[in-house]
């Protein structure tokens, strides 16, 4: 691992949480890792993944039980690996024009059918029924009425009538 708080060559990009470490698994230092990333890749060997207590480094991983058991650089036994258990991994955004992004949507106008502005993108929500716009006011949108975006600028969205009805 290396110190978090090394700055050389360090991006200035805002870090994504990408999955959380969990319990170690035999003896020789793998952890199980729990991803919020739908992308599997970011557990590719080679990746490197910022900690509060470092940089890990994936030397492995294979898919386990909705989970995905990893070794990391350095970590070669059950006792650093112990040591990770509950740490968040995060990692610079992908770049990939055809994605939209989550953190990307944060910030951006929320305009509806009729070209009235409705408030700007406080979060996403996650939801088991699809996930969520939360307009700065408490207003939820689910994603699914989002007919297009100009990412971090503006989100048009064709809403059912009563959407945006005070309650």
């Amino acid at each position: 691992m290396t110190d978090p708080s090394d700055s050389s060559g360090a991006s200035s990009a805002p870090l994504l949480e990408i999955g959380r470490v969990g319990r170690p698994h035999g003896t020789g230092g793998e952890v199980t890792v729990t991803l919020v990333s739908n992308r599997p890749e970011r557990l590719a060997p080679g990746s490197e993944l910022q900690t509060d207590l470092g940089t890990l480094q994936v030397m492995a991983a294979r898919p386990h039980n909705k989970r995905h058991l990893v070794t990391f650089a350095g970590i070669d036994d059950r006792s650093k690996a112990e040591a990770l258990r509950g740490l968040v991994l995060r990692a610079e955004p992908m770049v990939d024009p055809d994605e939209l992004w989550v953190h990307e949507l944060i910030g951006a106008r929320v305009v509806d059918q009729s070209g009235t502005d409705r408030g700007v993108v406080d979060a996403v929500v996650a939801n088991p029924a699809g996930d969520q716009l939360e307009l700065v006011d408490g207003t939820l949108v689910p994603l699914c009425f989002v007919v297009d975006s100009v990412a971090t600028e503006r989100i048009e969205v064709d809403v059912p009538d009563g959407l945006f009805d005070p309650s």
